[in-house]
């Protein structure tokens, strides 16, 4: 038995990975796959929501007892539940069908919610959404002509019209397949199923394979596809020179500013944009640009279960980059409890995705699939798109919520700072790496700047360990060097589309009495606490008001800013001209909602480079006492006799940078432990 079980599981694994790796027969999470054992008591089949090419011995998949499966489809009181409560059966009974606690899987995987229509079907299934298929079972003459394509085969396929995925699909299916075995005397191999896609069913392996292929290759004979990105090699530069696609990325990063304020404006969420140029996107552009109706092509509703769940439905279309017309785009969909747009196909340009890295890549496949499915399918006879009832019952599906949790496009919490792009510098150590690690933690996307790039890299990896779903980039810069910051923000634009909040936190505290204190370490500590902070500033600025949604810029300065230390003058004069520039900023920038306010820390001991031995020695010789008892006497200064860490001073620039303090403008948030009070 075992072997047997081995032979089947690997058979499933070889074909999901063949099927799965060419986007052109799958996307993102979609398509499923499954394998009778050879005693037909059991069925291996894809796990919800995997990715098949994913797919390996040890995850991916569930094997499941097949009676309880086939006798969900024949137990009538599950029709006579309300649809949530049904599918939530379903969903329980599919879990406790699972028998694989001795096999090596992921017991918490859950087994695909098709499997009831996977056990009505042969050996082996193959379930896929190739676009050739969609051109026609989302088109309004689909079943007739596919009848005319498929005429001289030996078999016909069978047609199912549009049911409700789930129970009810499972049910239809077995009264269709019922009637055409008593016809035929075999269960069907080519199932297409109206706005869904296509099953493959066969006794063997190979079978299935080659009638995945012969299917796909029959409908593509008629129409003119764009090229599969897989097969893409080459540069963005021919890509742009054949679509005549003329693009550079100060146009791209513009685009991107336009449609996150419009995107904001409409929502009131921040996001971020990415965006993808390949041969097919320019094929896509170019067919659209050539449509009397384009708007036709892009109808508002959704064509397949796909771009409803992953991409809030198609792509919209933008003749011209205007914010305002995007924002008017936007709305209308709010506005009709429709949730907003996540690609945006703007003209002559290519395809913007409002979503994180990992996420847009799967997007764009999908959008990518339906653009081309809804070119086809207009040709061919008019689109067919989900209607309102349809697409609402999709959204509100159990198994669909379930797959946007997987991959991270729902989530019950919404942290305070979510999608906003941040930049701190000095963001290596000390302050810096704290208050990184605080933005992550309220949900922003994080640019790690600082001049010492290894060390950012390892704030990156301390971020990533704790929170593997966060976005941060290193930026290798040196906050005294105009060169330097505009590459760091141009970088920032190209990457993630925008800026909410900077963080100036890179500082130096050269200690010398002022009979000692050498020129050369005055200018030093004005270039990097002055120079620097004012540099990020104008950049950030400039970004912002182009943005035009608002932002918060936070300098990090020190007690010593209200209240000075001895034997610190650079520090001392730096630190109070921050608190003072960042006034000013506040005066001018808030017409634009920037806020800018300063956080004056005390003393910060873990992880500093400032507090450093040599440091120490010298603050243990200016107060006369031990260097070992230098902390504990700083600690003794404040009000609370408690040691200031970093996490309080990100607590606090968090605090700022967040609508919480939306009307907090041009202020000092002193963090001391009560050592220093603003006069």
């Amino acid at each position: 038995m075992t072997a047997k079980i081995d032979q089947a599981l690997s058979t499933l694994i070889k074909i999901s990975k063949t099927v799965g790796k060419d986007i052109a027969l799958v996307q993102g999470g979609g398509g499923n796959t499954s394998v009778k054992t050879s005693d037909h008591k059991y069925m291996f089949i894809k796990a919800s929501g995997t990715a098949l090419k994913k797919m390996d011995k040890d995850k991916g998949w569930r094997r499941i007892r097949l009676d309880p499966v086939l006798s969900l489809i024949k137990d009538t009181s599950l029709a006579k539940m309300n649809t949530t409560a049904r599918e939530t059966e379903v969903v329980n009974r599919l879990f406790l069908a699972c028998d694989d606690s001795k096999l090596s899987c992921d017991s918490t995987a859950r087994p695909s919610v098709e499997a009831h229509l996977h056990a009505l079907l042969d050996k082996y299934v193959i379930h896929l959404h190739p676009n050739a298929v969609g051109a026609y079972v989302n088109t309004k003459n689909g079943k007739r002509l596919l009848e005319k394509l498929f005429k001289n085969e030996e078999l016909p396929h069978l047609w199912v019209p549009y049911v409700d995925p789930g129970l009810m699909l499972a049910k239809r299916i077995y009264k269709q397949v019922e009637d055409y075995q008593n016809k035929y005397n075999k269960k069907p191999g080519i199932l297409f199923l109206e706005k869904h896609g296509l099953f493959i069913s066969a006794n063997s392996a190979k079978s299935a394979l080659e009638i995945v292929g012969k299917t796909v290759k029959i409908c593509s004979r008629k129409l003119s596809l764009t090229p599969s990105p897989r097969r893409v090699g080459k540069s963005l530069t021919s890509i742009k020179k054949k679509s005549k696609i003329s693009v550079n990325n100060n146009t791209i990063n513009e685009a991107k500013l336009c449609i996150r304020k419009a995107f904001f404006q409409a929502t009131g969420q921040y996001t971020y944009l990415n965006f993808f140029l390949d041969e097919t996107i320019a094929g896509i552009i170019k067919q659209i640009t050539s449509s009397k109706n384009p708007n036709r092509i892009l109808a508002p509703l959704p064509i397949t279960p796909d771009e409803l769940v992953y991409a809030n439905g198609p792509a919209m279309w933008v003749p011209q980059c205007n914010s305002q017309a995007v924002f008017q785009k936007l709305k209308k969909q709010v506005n009709s409890n429709q949730k907003p747009a996540l690609g945006f196909l703007v003209k002559d340009l290519g395809l913007f995705i409002a979503d994180k890295e990992k996420t847009a890549s799967v997007i764009k496949d999908i959008l990518n699939s339906s653009l081309g499915i809804r070119i086809q399918a207009s040709k061919l006879g008019g689109l067919v798109c989900l209607n309102k009832r349809q697409a609402d019952f999709i959204a509100n599906w159990e198994a669909e919520a379930f797959r946007r949790t997987l991959t991270g496009s729902a989530s019950a919490d919404s942290p305070e700072l979510k999608n906003r792009i941040a930049v701190v510098t000095g963001a290596g150590s000390g302050l810096g790496r704290s208050i990184a690690l605080g933005l992550a933690r309220a949900g922003a996307m994080v640019g790690l700047a600082d001049i010492d790039q290894k060390a950012a890299l390892q704030t990156a990896e301390l971020i990533s360990n704790e929170l593997p779903s966060s976005a941060t980039i290193v930026l290798g810069c040196n906050v005294t060097n105009e060169d330097d910051i505009d590459n760091v923000f141009e970088y920032l634009i190209n990457n993630w589309g925008g800026l909410d909040i900077l963080v100036n936190a890179a500082g130096v505290a050269p200690a010398f009495a002022l009979t000692d204190l050498p020129v050369d370490k005055w200018r030093f500590a004005l270039e990097v606490n002055l120079t620097g902070y004012f540099l990020m500033a104008r950049s950030a600025a400039r970004i912002m008001i182009k943005q035009d949604m608002g932002g918060a810029i936070i300098n990090i300065s020190s007690k010593s800013g209200i209240d000075a230390s001895k034997n610190n003058t650079p520090y001392n004069a730096t630190k109070a001209g921050e608190l003072h520039m960042g006034r000013g900023w506040a005066m001018e920038l808030g017409a634009h909602n920037i806020r800018v306010n300063s956080v004056c820390p005390g003393n910060v001991f873990e992880g500093s480079k400032i507090w450093n031995p040599k440091y120490i020695k010298i603050c243990a010789k200016k107060y006369n006492i031990k260097p070992q008892e230098v902390i504990p006497y700083y600690v003794s200064k404040t009000m609370l006799n408690e040691e200031i860490k970093g996490q309080d001073i990100a607590e606090a620039v968090v605090f700022l940078a967040s609508d919480k303090a939306r009307r907090i403008t041009a202020q000092t948030l002193v963090v001391d432990a009560g050592q220093a009070m603003v006069r």
